[in-house]
């Protein structure tokens, strides 16, 4: 039964509960009171973690490293709570977690992280990360990482990975009109792009938390600093509310279809 080296890419981002205004700073665009939102995994980092946990445990020897970008204090709390989710690795990077940073940079610093990784074996790695984010969602970071880390075999999207006894790879990915395709690759190296996956977020386990914490803080005290890029922007702002109503009778539903497309011309 092959083996992997299973690296996850995950940052992690304000709680969506949180009302989140953009604002304009020296620094250039950030969120309102950035600092003091709580903070959770990623959702899309969070499937891909948990299906690399599921694998690394169906394939004895395996092994699971979390490469993370994010600022150590914020990344320490989030840690907390996701170390009793599954047994995993940091790797952590003192960097700015905010989704208004240059993808490029962020997947040079993870890149960069993974490669260091001692012991790390090319032909065993598989690379997972979110095929989306909910703060750096320019849908290239992944990309981006497999080409600087040389590996072609990238698939986005990926709702089941099945791995055969010969290491073969089979990857179902989702593709435009709601349908489905079926890749295969001969094995690793590969990336892939989560999107929902097929499994449920683990159950609390203290003990997988004392566990990974025995590594987590030491990780988190050894994280050097980076900096990522920031694209201008002419603005940033919250989306307009807008409603406009109107009670008008006897329209036919071509009349009323045109005179939406109408207003959305207009608007």
């Amino acid at each position: 039964m092959p083996q992997f080296q299973i690296v996850v890419c995950g940052s992690i981002v304000p709680d969506p509960l949180q009302t989140l205004e953009p604002v304009t700073g020296p620094a250039g665009p950030s969120l309102k009171n950035e600092l003091m939102l709580p903070a959770v995994l990623d959702p899309w980092a969070g499937h891909a973690l948990y299906e690399a946990a599921n694998l690394a445990r169906n394939h004895p020897g395996s092994k699971v490293y979390l490469v993370s970008a994010a600022p150590k204090a914020k990344l320490q709390q989030v840690m907390m709570t996701v170390g009793q989710k599954a047994p995993f690795e940091l790797v952590a990077i003192d960097a700015s977690a905010s989704g208004f940073t240059e993808a490029a940079d962020v997947a040079a610093l993870l890149a960069g992280a993974i490669a260091a990784i001692p012991g790390l074996d090319r032909s065993r790695l598989l690379v997972f990360g979110g095929w989306e984010s909910a703060s750096r969602g320019a849908g290239v970071t992944m990309q981006m990482v497999g080409e600087r880390l040389g590996i072609a075999e990238q698939f986005l999207a990926v709702d089941q990975l099945t791995v055969g006894e010969d290491g073969t790879l089979e990857v179902l990915e989702r593709i435009e009109g709601g349908s489905h395709q079926i890749s295969s690759c001969q094995g690793a190296p590969a990336v892939f792009g989560w999107a929902t996956g097929n499994l449920p977020e683990p159950r609390n386990n203290p003990q997988v938390g004392m566990q990974n914490m025995r590594a987590i803080m030491p990780a988190l005290q050894k994280a050097k600093p980076a900096s990522t890029g920031v694209p201008s922007f002419v603005s940033v702002s919250l989306p307009k509310q807008q409603r406009e109503t109107r009670v008008v009778k006897d329209l036919t539903p071509d009349e009323v279809a045109r005179e939406i497309v109408a207003w959305i011309g207009e608007n």
